[in-house]
């Protein structure tokens, strides 16, 4: 205890480091634990006691369709119901969320935040959980209502105008009401028309539903009353309980918070990793600064286990108050997180903040073990040392010789992982190489920790002749500084290692990815334009005519996707198989590489191509007959006219058929809409085309128009958003690193306070020794940073070659990043030192002198 408060000031920096990993992880998990909350709320709200909806439907209620429209019913089978045995209420709705809502100036009235827009009719069971606010519910096709919280963002009012978008048409109406939810909306914009307008606009047809809300009588379970109405209506539709109804929604939500979980946390136990070296650095100093009052006590009678045990219950006391500020932290992280989140669109109260007993106890287990675990070295080392070493001030006699066994262990480790690496980069399956790659990261990174050491030696030397050497004697024993305990320079520029190997990692694959891409577009792709929803939301038939009568245009493709169950020629049945149906001029626009055939033929009646490795697996040749049975359609007879490569990137794996064959067998109403609309100008009036086409689609805010060079600048910018994503998760890490740098400063600087005030008395100004502190931080740092870079440039290399797999063929090192991120480092040296130096210049010289 009184060295734990001794040593305080040093103890602060661990316990950041500490508090900081243990934060993320707690802030992470009440984060995801509040959004469930909040949906659990909402779907248990907004479900009815038992729904009926179309046998196709969703179990999530979401209506998106390849063909736009949302699955039905007729309007029957509410009558049906209401006579049911149990039942006492039951009506009919429609809702759907293949929709786009437009203002009068054509702006998108959709959520950013990627929540869907939903429009449907005013029913009881919505009345329920939204209470209208000032005007009125729609009475008829001139009106419409919106919620509150989307009114508040887009500005709207009672009286102005919006449209609703969907693939039966444009339905243009009247804000007549505003309504509020009466449980936290999490970012849905929801729009509601009266019953008949609903199913004109979202079907194009009255008379059908796409749900049946039923309340149940008093004293009837959900589960009594589900199993009377699947008894009048038997198995035709869909029935479900609130619980199932909810669970449902709960299931789909819960997908993509996992993802989201288990990502943060997993930069959150990078932050612990580096965390680490931290701390171990923090013990070792200190034993090393008590390595006279160690062998004092040993002498007087103190064993070795008393000794461990004495550092051990000091890192017991820093991991618990380091864990318990960080369980605290980690609240405002997940508050912060909500506001975040709401300024995206997003909407969580702090009314629902769940923080359950496993979070802080999770955080406090973490925080300690970690800590004690780190500890645990420097105390083994600290209860090894003789009494009589100890009081000559002598290190532990098996230094150099565990020193080389370390050095040998990290050659062997370093070398394995390498292999790794080799065997991963020349592997021909991606799952083989993937596996191969997992490894060589491991045992490369933990090769170049253990073997640091030996790394900092040389590696330091080399920093100090090509940047030290110009600032003279100052810079020569900031050289010497670095080099003097090679352990610690190695476990401090290991932490700053780790974070940016990833960034460097990851920025070659990001990198590689767009210039292989770009250069897939530059070779394959013969269509001047590309009209797409970056929502994924199929193209209306009206947007595609306006597409077509934009004059200029020498060709205008459509593409279109659906599944379709594959019966092939060795008799396996394939279910839910993807397949591509586009016009002829798609073998124009996309030149892919064919094996067998000419993929003009595939756009034949009754044709199709495959790919060679699905021709391979299912003993496919030209000529061979293949049965489709098509999802909504008839079984068709395909005859196989062209083999495809599967060594692209666009379209890889693709089947093709025309559209004219897909409309044989699947009827008008359920055919699928398009995906993407290529457009190929007449020579030289591309410039016109584009600026047309662009006019052409004004009213269609969903829809993008992009020529070759907008789409690579999409494509670029849509990995980056993601790779700054993960670098802002990696500066947890690298923050903690940095405090580790200035924690390994503070501490040699005490360590060396007698050499300090000797230099300065020989004559070494304040200035000097200033600057050569900073100058021994930026060595570190640009040693670690050296190491991180070159190792993460390994692995993007290699992760790259098992993405040519894919067809990502080109290699690309962002050397402006790579660069910035070493200059960077300096910098991070300079801030680490800032402190240290300080304190250090501020030292009285006779005292630093006189110390012991």
């Amino acid at each position: 205890m009184r060295n734990f408060f001794a040593h305080k000031g040093r103890m602060a920096l661990s316990a950041v480091a500490v508090l900081l990993s243990v934060a993320f992880v707690c802030g992470t998990l009440v984060f995801t634990d509040t959004m469930n909350t909040t949906f659990d709320k909402l779907f248990a709200a907004t479900s009815s006691d038992v729904t009926v909806s179309a046998r196709s439907a969703s179990d999530t209620g979401q209506t998106t369709s390849d063909n736009g429209r949302p699955p039905v019913m007729p309007a029957a089978v509410v009558g049906k119901v209401r006579a049911t045995t149990g039942v006492k209420a039951a009506e009919g709705t429609v809702f759907s969320t293949s929709v786009t809502v437009v203002d009068a100036e054509k702006d998108s009235l959709s959520p950013s935040s990627g929540a869907p827009t939903i429009v449907g009719s005013w029913n009881s069971n919505d009345a329920r959980t939204m209470k209208i606010t000032s005007g009125a519910a729609p009475k008829n096709a001139g009106q419409v209502m919106v919620d509150a919280d989307t009114a508040d963002k887009h500005h709207l009012k009672l009286g102005d105008e919006i449209a609703v978008i969907s693939a039966v048409g444009t339905h243009t109406a009247r804000i007549s009401g505003i309504a509020d939810f009466t449980v936290t909306n999490p970012g849905a914009a929801i729009f509601y028309l009266d019953t008949e307008t609903a199913q004109r606009t979202l079907v194009g047809q009255t008379g059908v539903f796409t749900n049946v809300n039923v309340t149940a009588a008093p004293g009837v379970t959900d589960a009594q009353l589900k199993k009377n109405v699947v008894g009048e209506l038997g198995t035709a539709y869909k029935v479900q309980t609130a619980k199932e109804t909810a669970d449902a929604n709960q299931k789909d939500v819960e997908s993509l918070l996992d993802v989201m979980k288990y990502a943060m946390l997993g930069f959150a136990g990078i932050a612990f990793l580096v965390g680490i070296f931290l701390i171990i650095n923090t013990f070792s100093m200190l034993v090393a600064q008590r390595t006279r009052e160690i062998g004092l006590m040993r002498a007087i009678g103190s064993s070795r286990r008393q000794v461990n045990r004495s550092v051990l219950v000091e890192a017991l006391l820093l991991g618990f108050v380091g864990s318990v500020l960080g369980v605290g932290a980690g609240v405002g992280i997940a508050v912060g997180l909500m506001k975040l989140m709401g300024s995206m669109g997003m909407h969580l109260s702090t009314s629902d903040l769940t923080v359950a007993w496993t979070t802080p106890v999770l955080g406090l287990i973490l925080g300690v073990v970690v800590t004690v675990l780190a500890a645990y070295l420097p105390a083994r080392r600290a209860g090894k040392v003789s009494p009589m070493a100890a009081l000559r001030d002598a290190g532990a006699p098996a230094d150099a010789r565990a020193g080389r066994i370390r050095a040998l262990i990290g050659l062997v480790l370093t070398g394995t992982g390498g292999y790794g690496l080799y065997l991963a980069s020349t592997s021909s399956k991606a799952t083989q190489g993937s596996a191969w790659l997992g490894l060589g990261i491991v045992l490369s990174l933990i090769g170049f920790v253990v073997i640091g050491p030996l790394l900092a030696g040389g590696v330091v030397r080399v920093l100090g002749a090509v940047l030290l050497r110009m600032f003279g004697p100052v810079g020569r024993m900031a050289e010497r500084n670095a080099l003097r305990n090679p352990r610690r320079t190695g476990a401090t520029g290991a932490a700053l290692m780790i974070g940016l190997a990833l960034v460097a990692c990851l920025s070659v694959v990001g990198s590689s990815m767009v210039a292989s891409a770009s250069d897939q577009l530059d070779k394959t792709v013969g269509t001047d334009f590309i009209i797409q929803s970056d929502s994924g939301q199929r193209i209306t038939p009206q947007a595609v005519r306006a597409v077509k009568d934009v004059p200029g245009l020498a060709r205008v493709t459509e593409y279109r996707t659906t599944t379709a169950d594959y019966t092939t020629p060795d008799g396996r049945t394939l279910k839910d198989t993807d397949i591509t149906a586009a016009d002829p001029t798609y073998a124009t626009d996309l030149r892919t590489k064919t094996v067998a055939g000419d993929l003009q033929d595939a756009y034949l009646p009754d044709s199709m191509s495959v790919h060679d490795k699905f021709a391979k697996a299912h003993d496919i040749h030209l000529g061979s007959k293949i049965a489709v049975r098509f999802k909504d359609g008839r079984t068709a007879h395909l005859t196989v006219r062209a083999i495809t490569s599967s060594d692209v990137v666009i379209d890889q794996g693709a089947k093709y058929i025309s559209i004219a064959t897909l409309a044989k067998y699947v009827p008008a109403a359920r055919m699928p809409l398009d995906q993407l609309v290529f457009a190929t100008a007449k020579d030289g009036q591309q410039a016109a085309a584009y600026k047309s086409l662009k006019s052409a689609l004004h009213d269609y805010p969903q829809y993008t128009v992009r020529d070759q060079t907008d789409y690579k600048k999409a494509l670029k910018d849509q990995i980056g958003q993601l790779l700054n994503l993960i670098y802002g998760l990696l500066a947890l890490a690298i923050i903690v690193a940095v405090l580790g740098v200035v924690n390994t400063l503070a501490l040699s600087v005490v360590e060396r306070t007698r050499e300090i005030g000797l230099m300065r008395a020989i004559g070494l100004s304040r200035r000097q020794l200033r600057r050569m502190i900073r100058m021994e931080s930026v060595v570190i740092a640009l040693f670690g940073a050296l190491l991180g870079l070159g190792l993460g440039m390994g692995w993007g290399a290699t992760a790259q070659q098992l993405l040519a797999l894919q067809g990502l063929k080109v290699l690309e090192i962002p050397w402006p990043t790579i660069i910035g991120v070493f200059i960077g480092s300096a910098f991070v040296g300079l801030f680490a030192a800032l402190v240290p130096a300080f304190r250090a210049g501020r030292m009285n010289v006779l005292k630093a002198i006189a110390t012991d």
